[in-house]
């Protein structure tokens, strides 16, 4: 988990400080045209919905229409904890109710197509909406072609859980349900991914569940990676905490998977086969399915972005943010969106005033936790070079050898971080 804030290079965003009162839970069929500038934000989760209240709050005056096609958000953030059986899933639930207290049109409706060179885009009940500035923050969406035998079906058997919400529950009651002395596989994809560190988080939770309730179990990772962020904390973690209820597979030692089958509940490496008790399955990652639509997708999958103000490489006057980006270096996690919905909201309130956008400067901390009261952080400072964002110096990670004391600590920081995130983003 990540947490992030946005400041421009020579002064104070100006995200921060207005509330706007009248209520607004709408369905527009065209929003036509005004004096105020037009704004529609596509996606409401920590991007999106950050982006939304932080253009109200820098101008009230902007038309505003956030367009999410559920009443709640399940947040992936602290998921891990509900799959370990620490949290209950309506701990990780939001609405959208005081955005629309702040005057901002909120549709429960998808995306369905979008314009670029009309500027219109319409939603699933039929209704078709102008703007003047798009910002897509769709999220994720999953590759399925790159794992041969993996879909939605076979997610019903081998959950994913990379979408919280059923996917998080499933797994859940597939622990549950599996007998002491079975196996949890993990299948963990290459990068790009969303949020790197936290497969890593899960296998240690789930290995706190095996311990405290069926410690004849083990958890397998399969990695299609030979190495990954914070690894000698978790495996320092791993080894004080679990033993060797925790073993991994990289992808130098064949752990990258190649297929699935569902049905037999196998899962294919180059150098062998694999019939968990459980299998997690985590698929390769794309761009949400919108930013296909609006032609913000490259041949990668994700959507090129100039740095500065998120704006589209590929389609005019779009702005994409969160996941679906190409950030170079910064990381694909919850609180880099919301950081990117703010920076992003401050360039487009310049642009529709006709001023120059300032360079924002992305700084944050990403906090893992390893078992109840053991938590780990690595802090970084991004800011745009060339075509992406880059690490730049000042940042620090927890010591290898730290303190029983300074792990509480960290792991206190993170409930933290996520009762405030989500305050700042849902109200």
């Amino acid at each position: 988990m990540i947490l992030m804030t946005t400041r421009p290079v020579t002064r104070r965003n100006a995200v921060l400080g207005i509330t706007a009162a009248a209520a607004t839970l709408a369905r527009p069929s065209v929003l036509r045209a005004q004096s105020a500038g037009r704004v529609v934000v596509v996606g409401g989760g920590f991007g999106g919905a950050a982006c939304a209240r932080a253009l109200k709050h820098a101008d009230a005056k902007l038309q505003v229409t956030l367009i999410e096609p559920n009443k709640l958000f399940t947040s992936c953030p602290f998921s891990n904890e509900v799959i370990a059986g620490l949290r209950d899933i309506e701990a990780q639930q939001f609405g959208y109710d005081k955005l629309a207290a702040e005057d901002i049109t909120v549709l429960i409706q998808a995306a369905t197509r979008i314009d670029p060179q009309e500027r219109n885009i319409a939603t699933s009940d039929g209704a078709k909406l102008i703007y003047d500035r798009l910002v897509l923050s769709p999220g994720i969406d999953f590759h399925f072609e790159a794992l041969p035998g993996y879909d939605d079906t076979a997610s019903e058997k081998m959950p994913h859980a990379w979408k919280a919400g059923a996917q998080t529950l499933l797994l859940r009651r597939q622990l549950e349900a599996m007998a002491d002395g079975g196996t949890v596989a993990i299948a963990i994809p290459a990068n790009p991914s969303r949020c790197p560190p936290a497969p890593y988080e899960r296998a240690s939770l789930i290995a706190h569940y095996l311990k405290t309730e069926k410690p004849r179990s083990k958890v397998l990772i399969l990695d299609a990676k030979d190495n990954f962020s914070q690894q000698r904390l978790f495996e320092k973690a791993w080894k004080e905490l679990y033993g060797d209820m925790i073993e991994r597979v990289a992808l130098s030692q064949g752990g990258r998977v190649t297929s699935v089958d569902a049905s037999a509940k196998t899962i294919v490496t180059e150098f062998g086969n694999y019939t968990p008790d459980v299998a997690n399955i985590i698929p390769p990652q794309r761009a949400g399915r919108i930013a296909e639509i609006a032609g913000a997708a490259d041949a990668t999958g994700w959507c090129p972005i100039d740095p500065v103000t998120f704006e589209s490489k590929l389609a005019p006057n779009i702005h994409v943010i969160g996941d679906a980006c190409l950030g170079g270096g910064i990381p694909k996690s919850a609180a880099a969106a919301s950081a990117q919905g703010k920076a992003c909201a401050a360039a487009i309130v310049n642009l529709l005033a006709g001023r120059a956008p300032q360079a924002p400067r992305l700084t944050g901390v990403c906090y893992n936790t390893v078992a109840p009261g053991y938590g780990f952080s690595l802090a970084g400072n991004y800011q745009p070079k060339g075509d992406i964002f880059a690490e730049v110096e000042g940042g620090a990670t927890s010591p290898l050898d730290a303190l029983p004391e300074l792990r509480a600590r960290e792991a206190a920081k993170a409930e933290r971080w996520f009762q405030t995130i989500t305050a700042d983003t849902f109200g």
